[in-house]
């Protein structure tokens, strides 16, 4: 496996489980995408208020001054009329359309559901080639680092091999192009190194200090492509918020279709006057139930033209879900592949490494003889570098496709990885706010 350099305590070293869970818990994107699920939860108690009544209260006061002229006499009076009532409608039949608007709200918050589990797939996937990242690419500056030092010897044993007549001035040039072309490696790792630390930090939220080596997620791999393939439809949160969004289309036509319906209601009236018509000591108390009956005959065309858009919108999301389908196909085949060949890849590197370490040895040997020239052997030194550079990476490749493999068929959650963490339930929130019936406070206290 990947390791970073020497120089760290293990003890108190990081493993990828627990930069995972740092990143569960404090990514910023992960958070808002909690808080936009939030607040498609309140859709549900928006839809469900068409149930409930509504309540309005009304009051008026004033100043009247009444001024008359009867048989000669001036007469005038001062009044200060003045009115409350209390009217409460309640719907008792509108075509359906709060059913079946609660049925979408529902239907919205399951999709919210899914896209903030896709959410949370991208941030495990993304946070662990970050973590893998860093570990490859410390490890990578390791090796240049440490090749300077071999081509700087190099270069010292060549100039000592020149003072003697042993080599030429040639190969002197050759080890000092080399000792070169090294320290510019070394300097392009660092600023690789540097790219990779920063992506860390966004998106684990803290500095990588001293990180653990990794391993792939052998134990939830699929067995076999045909598995992975099974899995990702059944399970992949894209398809599960496309066929929740093929529901919520459905349901909108039919709340369009309620709107040709007749709409049957309730309303009563109390109200109480007082010193009405300028006479003072005048009240009057009202009462009233009245039931309603409405219906619609024509409105323009808007109505039928919702419908018909609303019917296209469902065709539309059925078609998206039939692509979510196929590009989570696709994305899985992409991701059995490239974990397959990973461990394939590995092993040919291992064996490249073996070998060149072999060859660098003879070549050393033989251009002591004067068998082999300088340029053979810097070559050699070069080749042997790749090769580690090279293992160094499939190693990196095998632990972050294992993860994208997991992420592609839909299982990649805190839950599944087993992360110490407090998983956070999205159903709690939908609880505490579905029934409400007053308040503006949020269940965290805003």
């Amino acid at each position: 496996m990947v390791a970073a350099s020497g120089g760290f305590v293990p003890v108190s070293a990081e493993t990828i489980s627990g930069a995972l869970s740092r990143a569960y818990v404090n990514s910023p994107d992960l958070n808002q995408q909690r808080a936009a699920t939030r607040a498609i939860d309140e859709n549900v108690p928006k839809a469900t208020s068409g149930y409930r009544p509504t309540i309005t209260g009304q009051a008026q006061a004033g100043v009247q001054y009444l001024g008359t002229n009867a048989s000669g006499r001036a007469i005038n009076s001062h009044t200060t009329p003045g009115s409350f009532g209390l009217s409460v409608t309640q719907n008792i039949w509108n075509g359906n359309r709060t059913i079946n608007g609660v049925r979408q709200a529902d239907s919205q918050v399951l999709q919210s559901r899914e896209q903030l589990r896709q959410s949370e797939q991208l941030l495990l996937a993304n946070s662990a080639a970050a973590y893998m990242n860093v570990l490859r690419d410390t490890a990578i500056l390791n090796l240049n680092n440490n090749n300077v030092e071999v081509l700087a010897e190099q270069l010292r044993l060549t100039q000592d091999r020149f003072k003697v007549g042993e080599v030429t001035r040639t190969d002197v040039a050759q080890a000092e192009a080399s000792l070169a072309q090294g320290r510019a490696n070394a300097v392009v790792s660092q600023a690789t190194l540097q790219t990779s630390l920063a992506a860390y930090r966004q998106f684990i939220g803290i500095d990588a200090r001293s990180l653990d080596p990794a391993r792939p997620l052998e134990r939830m791999v699929p067995r076999s492509l045909n598995d992975a393939l099974n899995r990702s439809q059944a399970e992949h949160p894209l398809i599960q918020a496309a066929l929740h969004n093929v529901d919520a289309a459905a349901l909108a036509v039919k709340i369009n279709e309620g709107a040709l319906m007749p709409t049957v209601g309730v309303t009563g009236t109390l109200s109480r006057a007082y010193e009405q018509q300028g006479i003072v000591g005048m009240h009057a108390t009202t009462a009233s139930v009245i039931g309603s009956l409405s219906m619609p005959l024509y409105d323009g065309g808007l109505s039928y033209a919702s419908i018909r858009q609303s019917k296209e919108l469902l065709g539309q999301a059925r078609l998206q879900a039939d692509l979510q389908r196929d590009q989570i196909r696709a994305n899985v085949i992409s991701a059995w592949g490239q974990w397959d060949a990973s461990a394939r890849v590995i092993q040919s590197t291992q064996a490249a490494v073996r070998a060149a370490e072999i060859a660098l040895n003879g070549v050393r040997e033989e251009a002591k003889v004067g068998q082999r020239t300088t340029v053979e052997v810097l070559n050699q030194q070069q080749a042997l570098l790749q090769s580690r550079v090279n293992l160094i990476s499939a190693q990196r490749d095998r632990v972050v496709n294992s993860y994208a493999l997991v992420s592609a068929v839909g299982q990649l959650t805190a839950t599944t990885l087993g992360l110490r963490v407090n998983a956070y339930n999205p159903g709690i929130h939908y609880e505490q706010v579905k029934g409400k019936w007053f308040g503006t406070g949020i269940p965290d206290g805003r």
